[in-house]
């Protein structure tokens, strides 16, 4: 399959952010060159971005128009019919779907239009929460129909097995990171310093939208019961979202302002270097109302940054943080559990290094971005 013909279709692309953009943006520019066709939003930033991109990407204009029902309606015509069209144009030889609705549904009616094989990719937050009668059956449809799921983490995969997919037909590939920008030893001291706090004082990271569900409302919690404890430590959170006000107040009833630090986004050298100033990365996720997470690239980054972590037991991050080999697990809905899991690698030097240690060498060795892109590729090879 290597040097053929691929149509990429995906929303969710680079620059725009998150998880999901990096994974796609990153696989296929180790997978090929411009014979790797990426179908994609017109977003801020993307000419700069695709300028010297090795993949030849197609931007559309999606946009939601209020006085059609439903709203998407023309934004996803417009997706199904630049399909065909690249289809067409470039000879495709295999569709692959970022998303299983709407990317997967379009993928799919063309993988069977042009007779060409569909790779749908799974996250897991989709299976759990997309709930809605006709939305959950186009999903499960798309899903069971598909020539391959690709799913990001075992709790993906379990999730679609309940769904009724064939089990022959889930291959399981984590996400990956990029080694050579998050990396460790990186200058980091003067952003300790941007939080007023000595250079001995113990920093936790978070990195992640700020919900729920990720768990950043225990954590400040726990900061009490160390400070109880006589431990000081201070709190770092990248993100934003609709938990902000949520937080803030939290940490002022807590009585830990002082020692919590909403930075909202950083700029992306920053990024490697606030995983450097860290001492544990910290997010306890948890489900609330269905939604969890679904692997958690976060953790890799901070993991090849050579940080341990603490995750929680539910969704797809004891994939990413292996218990007591590159980090612990813990009940995310037990702030005494967290706070005794914090207090044991600040405390414990050998078992964080070691675990650290360990959780860099994964990092490198089998979730690089050319790791994962090398299991993409047997992935394809096997189908071809």
């Amino acid at each position: 399959m290597a040097g053929q013909p691929t149509l990429v279709i995906t929303e969710l692309f680079l620059p725009t952010k998150g998880g999901t953009a990096v994974w796609f943006d990153q696989v296929y520019r180790c997978l090929g060159g411009k014979e790797q066709h990426i179908l994609t939003a017109k977003v801020a930033g993307d000419a700069q971005h695709d300028a010297d991109h090795p993949n030849h990407i197609h931007r559309l204009t999606l946009r939601r128009v209020s006085w059609l029902r439903p709203e998407s309606l023309l934004m996803y015509l417009n997706l199904f019919f630049h399909s065909l069209w690249l289809c067409l144009r470039y000879r495709i030889t295999s569709i692959h779907a970022g998303r299983v609705l709407p990317e997967g549904a379009i993928a799919l009616i063309c993988s069977r239009i042009f007779r060409i094989p569909c790779i749908v990719y799974a996250h897991g937050e989709e299976i759990t929460t997309w709930r809605q009668n006709g939305k959950f059956k186009a999903m499960t449809w798309v899903y069971r129909h598909c020539d391959r799921i690709i799913a990001n983490s075992e709790f993906t995969q379990q999730a679609l097995l309940e769904l009724g997919v064939a089990k022959d037909k889930i291959t399981l590939i984590h996400p990956g990171v990029d080694i050579e920008v998050f990396r460790p030893t990186l200058a980091c001291a003067d952003l300790k310093a941007q939080l007023a706090m000595t250079a001995n004082t113990p920093l936790l990271l978070s990195v992640g939208r700020l919900s729920r569900r990720k768990g950043f409302d225990h954590v400040i919690q726990a900061l009490s019961e160390l400070k109880q404890a006589n431990l000081t430590v201070h709190y770092a959170l990248i993100g934003i979202g609709e938990d902000l006000d949520y937080l803030t107040n939290l940490a002022k009833y807590q009585g830990v302002a002082k020692q919590v630090h909403f930075l909202g986004h950083v700029a992306a050298d920053d990024l490697p270097r606030w995983y450097n100033a860290c001492d544990v990365f910290v997010m306890p996720n948890r489900e609330v109302n269905g939604d969890t997470e679904g692997f958690g690239m976060v953790y890799i980054e901070a993991a090849a940054c050579g940080k341990t972590a603490i995750s929680g037991c539910v969704g797809g991050p004891p994939n990413a943080v292996l218990h007591q080999q590159t980090g612990l697990n813990v009940d995310g809905e037990d702030i005494q559990a967290l706070s005794q899991a914090i207090q044991q690698l600040l405390q414990d030097v050998e078992l964080r290094e070691r675990l650290a240690k360990q959780a860099m060498a994964r990092a490198t060795n089998e979730l690089s971005w050319p790791a994962v892109a090398k299991q993409t590729q047997q992935l394809l090879n096997n189908m071809a």
